[in-house]
């Protein structure tokens, strides 16, 4: 898929949480096409010690206004000044890179669950938006620490059934995304997972209990985004191979982890 570097203008900033914005961008060309599960490398401009472009999941493109949505979460320097910018100012992004989600071949009513924890929720929104889109109804198990950390609940909602869980129990079950009755009580044809890898491990042991088919995106870091820098390597049956061209998203039964 052709590859991008444009230029981005903020539409919107907002402040989800203390520690997360959602920021709209748009562009004065048709936005490239992209795959839901497709990240951006964003270059930050006036953060002195920030000399790499930061990567970001694609958290939804609106075709209609021509706009993309990033989910920032201020975990340094340089995603707090990305989350500095306000409406009018410019990012510059490299886009779109990586493979994403694999579209399901089952009937149209196969059940499809979309399990994403803390911030690993942005690139199920677009997925769940283009499942919708090809006829499919998808159902989300979304995960946080608290109520007030989880994100786009709204979103969601909109799109599918969204089962949740908080680890204080302030809202849905008590508990992690792997502890959700719902896993217990229903069979899910496809299973599409992002989030801290102890939870994609969890699902992909669930995944592999039940012979479920599941894609998980890897949150490895990631400094180039083009396979050159080798940060983003991972283990896999076939070998070591660099999360950002081979990935982020894998079948889990393709990983050497632990299940």
């Amino acid at each position: 898929m052709r590859k991008y570097v444009l230029d981005l203008t903020v539409v919107e900033n907002v402040r989800l949480h203390p520690d997360c914005c959602l920021l709209k961008l748009t562009a004065g060309v048709p936005l490239p096409e992209t795959v839901p599960g497709q990240f951006a490398e964003v270059r930050v401009d006036g953060a002195p010690g920030t000399f790499l472009r930061r990567p970001i999941s694609i958290h939804y493109v609106d075709r209609a206004r021509n706009e993309l949505w990033l989910l920032i979460r201020l975990a340094g320097e340089g995603t707090r000044r990305m989350a500095e910018t306000g409406a009018g100012e410019a990012l510059n992004l490299l886009l779109p890179l990586g493979n994403g989600f694999s579209l399901p071949q089952e009937p149209v009513g196969a059940r499809l669950l979309l399990a994403g924890g803390g911030v690993g929720v942005a690139p199920l929104l677009y997925l769940g938006d283009r499942l919708r889109q090809t006829g499919f109804t998808p159902a989300f198990l979304l995960g946080a620490r608290t109520r007030e950390d989880l994100l786009q609940l709204e979103a969601f909602r909109e799109r599918g059934a969204v089962y949740v869980t908080t680890e204080d129990g302030s809202l849905g079950e008590k508990g992690r995304v792997t502890d959700h009755s719902v896993l217990r009580q229903e069979r899910f044809d496809r299973l599409y997972v992002c989030g801290p890898k102890p939870m994609m491990v969890a699902m992909g042991g669930y995944a592999m209990r039940t012979g479920t088919p599941c894609e998980v995106s890897l949150e490895n870091t990631m400094a180039c985004g083009l396979g050159a820098c080798l940060c983003c390597v991972e283990r896999t049956k076939a070998g070591h191979v660099c999360v950002c061209t081979e990935g982020p998203v894998f079948e889990v039964s393709q990983l050497e982890w632990n299940l």
